[in-house]
């Protein structure tokens, strides 16, 4: 079996096509104290459809170590206090935001949140710098997704502005 991976990326913020909002309100809070069983408790919950697998094996040392970097922040969906899914940034790297993880809870899939909280998760990437002084102003922001991931999720990221900057088959 092929696996496709894509990678993109959105090289100015004024690209970022914000998805309309939801009928339902949605709360877009940062989990600002790093807590190993709730990023592993959204990364399973998200990504257990969709073959998220190489966390799996983390120990709760490594999810701590990951979580405690300088630049590495969750920011979680919620409506009516219920989380519907979650933005992983990662800003370690100089110049730069990866989105390393985006994802909804299966029950929240195909009710327009998707976008709206992709939206929400680019807009903070880009302001990732202001909430840690000590790392630069990012001049792009990028992630990854592939043929095991969600079929409208390569097509949810290019509506969002980001462009495929390279394809690999494996």
């Amino acid at each position: 079996m092929t696996l496709t991976t894509w990678y993109f990326e959105m090289r100015d913020r004024a690209d970022l096509h914000a998805a309309k909002a939801p009928a339902e309100a949605v709360s877009v809070v940062r989990a600002e104290i790093p807590s190993v069983e709730y990023s592993a408790f959204l990364y399973t919950a998200v990504g257990a459809d969709w073959n998220w697998t190489d966390r799996r094996v983390w120990s709760g040392d490594e999810w701590r170590a990951y979580l405690e970097r300088p630049g590495v922040e969750t920011w979680v969906g919620y409506v009516r206090g219920t989380p519907i899914g979650f933005a992983e940034l990662d800003g370690s790297n100089a110049g730069e935001v990866e989105l390393a993880y985006f994802g909804l809870l299966p029950g929240f899939i195909g009710q327009g949140f998707g976008g709206h909280l992709l939206s929400e998760g680019i807009a903070r990437a880009w302001t990732l710098h202001e909430r840690w002084p000590s790392l630069a102003a990012p001049a792009r922001v990028w992630g990854h997704t592939c043929t095991d991931d969600s079929p409208v999720a390569l097509r949810n990221y290019e509506s969002r502005g980001f462009r495929v900057y390279r394809t690999e088959e494996t």
